[in-house]
C-alpha cells in the first residue's frame, strides 16, 4: 500500500511475511498464493506491499538461479504484490517448534550474516518495482548480549562486517541504480537493546546506508519514549531506515494473581518473550515471560511489558492490554511531520500462532482477516496523520 505524504514523497506500508514462515523457495511461492494475495483481495486493493522474509535456503536458491529470481518477480507482479523491504533478521528455522535464542545466530561477528545480508540486498534490488529506487532491510542488532559482551574483539569484528556491507551497497547502487539500506533492529536482550544503544556503533560505521529499524514493540518493551528516542537519533544523524509497526503486551498491575494468570497464557515454547519493568534504579528484565511470572525475578510494583507482538487491532482482554499508544506516538513522529523520518513501514505481527489457543486463527481465512484488519488500522492511522492513500 502506498501513501502520498504532504511533502510529496511516497510512504510504503507492507506486512511482514515471517508470519507465514517458509524455508524454501517453493514455500515462499505458497505464501504468496495462500496468504498474501488473499489479504490483498480482502483489502480490495490492486496492489499490496509485503515485507518479504527469505530464509537462507530460499535466498540462496534465488541468488544461484537468475531465472528463478525473474520468475519470482513476475509472480509478485501477477498477484498484485510488491516488495520494497525485506526482513533480514531471522536466518533460518523461524518456523521451528522452538526458536528462542536460535534467532540470533549467525550474528554480525560471523561471516554467514554478512554473506546472507549481501545476498538479500542484491535480491531486493532485483525485486523492487520499476518505479521504486530505494529498498530497505532490517537486520539483527549486532548479536545477543552473550557471548558478545565477553569477547573483546566482537565490536571490531561486527563494525568491520557492517563497513564491508556498506561498501557493497555502494557498489550495488552504482551497478543497478537501486539504493538499498540496512537497519539494525534494537531488541531487548541484544547487544543493541535500545535506540540509544544503537547510536555509538552506527556512528562508528558512519555510513548513510547503515541505519536503524525502529520496531515499536521493542521500543515499548524497553519503556523507551518515542519522542526522546527519535530526537536522539535525529541529533546523532542516524537514519531511520524503516519502522516495524507492532505492539507489546502490557500488564499494569503484575502483582495481582489474576494478572499473573492472564500473562501465563502468553508464555509459550516457541519464541522468547523478554519481559521488562521500569524501577527507580533503572530497567529490570528477564529473558522470557515464564521467568518473570515464576516470581522473584522482577519487581512487581511497577508495570511489566513483554516482547510479544500482539495483533494491532485486537489488544488482549483485561486485565492486560497492548502498547498500541506507543505505536501511535512513534508513528506521529515518524511520518506526521513536515518530512517523514522514514518511508518504509511494515506491520510485523509474527506471533498469531503463538497466541493463547482461544485467540489463534484456526484457518487461513481467519488469519487473512486478522492481517487485513491490522493493515486497515495502520492505514487509518496514516490517513489521520494527513497521508493520502494512492491507488
Amino acid at each position: 500500500m502506498r501513501f502520498r505524504h504532504p511533502d510529496g514523497s511516497v510512504v510504503h506500508l507492507s506486512y511482514c511475511t515471517n508470519v507465514h514462515p517458509a524455508e524454501t523457495l517453493d514455500g515462499v511461492r505458497a505464501q504468496l498464493r495462500d496468504h498474501c494475495e488473499p489479504v490483498r483481495r480482502r483489502l480490495g486493493r490492486d496492489r499490496l506491499g509485503i515485507g518479504l522474509w527469505l530464509a537462507r535456503d530460499a535466498a540462496r536458491a534465488l541468488t544461484n538461479d537468475p531465472a528463478e529470481l525473474r520468475a519470482l518477480r513476475a509472480e509478485l507482479d501477477s498477484r498484485g504484490l510488491e516488495v520494497v523491504t525485506l526482513n533480514g533478521f531471522p536466518y533460518e528455522g523461524f518456523g521451528a517448534d522452538e526458536v528462542k535464542y536460535r534467532v540470533y545466530r549467525p550474528d554480525w561477528t560471523e561471516p554467514d550474516r554478512l554473506a546472507h545480508t549481501t545476498d538479500l540486498a542484491r535480491l531486493l534490488a532485483a525485486l523492487l518495482p520499476d518505479d521504486v529506487t530505494e529498498g530497505t532491510i532490517s537486520t539483527l542488532p549486532l548479536a545477543w548480549r552473550t557471548p558478545y559482551a565477553t569477547d573483546p574483539g566482537a565490536p571490531r569484528t561486527a563494525r568491520t562486517a557492517l563497513t564491508t556491507l556498506a561498501r557493497r551497497l555502494d557498489a550495488l547502487a552504482e551497478l543497478t541504480g537501486k539504493s538499498i539500506r540496512v537497519g539494525l533492529e534494537p531488541e531487548p536482550g541484544c547487544t543493541v537493546e535500545t535506540t540509544a544503544d544503537a547510536i555509538a556503533p552506527l556512528t562508528d560505521v558512519g555510513h548513510e546506508r547503515i541505519g536503524i529499524c525502529v520496531d515499536t514493540c521493542h521500543l515499548a518493551t524497553s519503556f523507551e519514549d518515542p519522542d526522546t528516542a527519535l530526537d536522539a537519533l535525529t541529533a546523532a544523524g542516524i537514519p531511520v531506515v524503516k519502522s516495524q509497526l507492532s505492539a507489546a503486551l502490557h500488564a499494569e498491575h503484575p502483582h495481582l494473581p489474576e494478572v499473573r494468570t492472564a500473562l501465563a497464557a502468553f508464555a509459550e515454547p516457541r519464541f522468547l518473550h523478554q519481559t521488562r519493568t521500569r524501577t527507580a534504579a533503572g530497567l529490570r528484565g528477564t529473558d522470557d515471560l515464564d521467568e518473570a511470572i515464576a516470581g522473584g525475578a522482577l519487581p512487581d510494583s511497577t508495570p511489566w511489558r513483554a516482547h510479544f507482538h500482539v495483533p494491532l487491532h485486537a489488544p488482549p482482554a483485561p486485565p492486560l492490554t497492548s502498547t498500541l499508544p506507543v505505536l501511535r506516538t512513534a508513528l506521529t513522529r515518524l511520518v506526521g511531520g513536515a518530512v517523514p523520518l522514514t518511508r518504509h513501514l511494515e506491520v510485523e505481527t509474527y506471533t498469531w500462532q503463538a497466541l493463547p489457543a482461544e485467540l489463534r486463527p484456526r484457518t487461513r481465512t481467519q488469519l487473512a482477516d486478522g492481517i487485513a484488519a491490522e493493515l486497515t488500522l495502520a492505514r487509518d492511522l496514516l490517513v489521520d496523520l494527513g497521508l493520502k492513500e494512492l491507488p
